[in-house]
């Protein structure tokens, strides 16, 4: 184990809970271990959007590919309550647990490489903000920027009923200052996910009117 590697909670496919291991073992045998995700749901009129967050260049799973607003692993002995701590570190959003929606759990296997199989139990969330993008504070060692697209075009481009689709957001530059653009995205820059890890989330936000 290198040191001060991240430590998690390791489950069978069952979610019994069998120990705890290194976040570099976990990967490398593809042990079940649980995550926090929330997507941040932003209306502008009767329009919904998600916000996708880009990940850093140097992140280990998926760089610089757009994903959740905000996501991140429980270390050993955290309970999801206190997953919710990941939307200020990455996002700076102050938020109660008892504010967000619950979605569910999704168990996701993703086979990264030869060397990297991952295996999370999602635990997934909604959570409307309305505020402007640019009020976020994105922590810049993990997210390199923040777009919105909306919900219906977001999911005509994971059916395949178009090529690409708008999002508008901030990128941060070399510089380190952030820069307003319309990146037309599609599917291969998103972070792989199931159809059925969406169909889950669009049907609790159908429950709300969002989609």
């Amino acid at each position: 184990m290198k040191k001060s590697e991240e430590l998690f909670d390791v489950y069978d496919e069952k979610r019994n809970w069998l120990g705890v291991a290194p976040r570099s073992e976990v990967h490398a045998k593809g042990l079940w271990h649980q995550t926090f995700q929330c997507w941040i749901v932003r209306m502008e009129g009767d329009n919904a959007h998600l916000l996708l967050q880009l990940r850093h260049p140097d992140k280990d799973l998926f760089p610089n590919l757009l994903d959740i607003s905000c996501a991140g692993h429980l270390a050993a002995g955290e309970s999801v309550e206190e997953g919710a701590r990941e939307l200020e570190e990455e996002l700076g959003l102050q938020v109660s647990f008892e504010d967000l929606i619950p979605c569910g759990v999704f168990a996701e296997e993703d086979f990264v490489s030869e060397q990297v199989i991952d295996r999370e139990f999602c635990h997934v969330f909604l959570y409307q903000c309305d505020q402007d993008l640019r009020s976020y504070e994105l922590q810049p060692d993990e997210v390199t920027g923040l777009y919105a697209v909306k919900v219906s075009a977001l999911k005509q481009l994971l059916h395949g009923e178009c090529a690409e689709i708008p999002a508008l957001g901030y990128r941060r530059g070399a510089d380190g200052a952030y820069v307003k653009e319309v990146w037309d995205i599609t599917l291969g820059e998103l972070v792989p996910h199931p159809m059925a890890y969406y169909e889950q989330l669009f049907q609790k936000m159908d429950e709300r009117g969002w989609c």
